[in-house]
């Protein structure tokens, strides 16, 4: 029973985050073909940011969670839940970090125009920033956009929301085996 039970759910959590991944792709792809940027557009970046980092990720980890429970004769423990939610969130960032460093190689233009425009819009909100903060600023951005931080750090961020919101949804959803079961 365990063996089968931990097969089926560990392949819901890669299905999951896989699916999560891909969502997020698309949702990267249809902004950028549709020239929706974000940054020139504070409102889409909210509602990507929030649907990438909040809402998608809490639903999937709420739903692997409850697949695992029902699978498990309505049991689960908060240590599952952690695995879940971590694995889940793990795989979509490996998915997005490879996505966008595939992305930069075949359009390089696009890390220029990112900071074109993330100049533009320093100057705009910060009129008084001298050239040096500015130029200092952007190298960081640059610094940051380069596949040999950027993929760690988006491997980081994912699972770390994936811990904390697993963290959450584990106090939530648990529920113990009796001893005796």
């Amino acid at each position: 029973m365990t063996e089968n039970t931990s097969n089926t759910t560990a392949k819901s959590a890669v299905q999951l985050g896989i699916l999560f991944g891909i969502i997020m792709v698309l949702e990267f792809m249809v902004a950028y073909v549709m020239d929706i940027d974000p940054i020139s557009n504070p409102t889409a970046g909210t509602i990507m940011n929030v649907c990438n980092y909040l809402i998608f990720p809490v639903t999937l980890i709420f739903i692997v969670c409850n697949d695992y429970k029902k699978a498990n004769y309505g049991f689960i423990s908060f240590s599952e839940c952690l695995k879940k939610g971590v694995t889940l969130c793990l795989i979509a960032g490996i998915i997005y970090g490879v996505f966008s460093v595939i992305f930069n190689m075949i359009f390089p233009e696009f890390i220029d125009e990112i900071l074109k425009k993330t100049r533009a819009v320093m100057l705009e909100k910060s009129p008084e920033m001298t050239s040096e903060q500015l130029e200092m600023a952007l190298t960081w951005t640059k610094k940051f956009m380069n596949p040999m931080i950027a993929v760690p750090v988006t491997l980081l961020m994912f699972s770390f929301l994936g811990l904390i919101y697993s963290l959450i949804i584990g106090a939530i959803v648990k529920k113990d085996k009796p001893q005796s079961f």
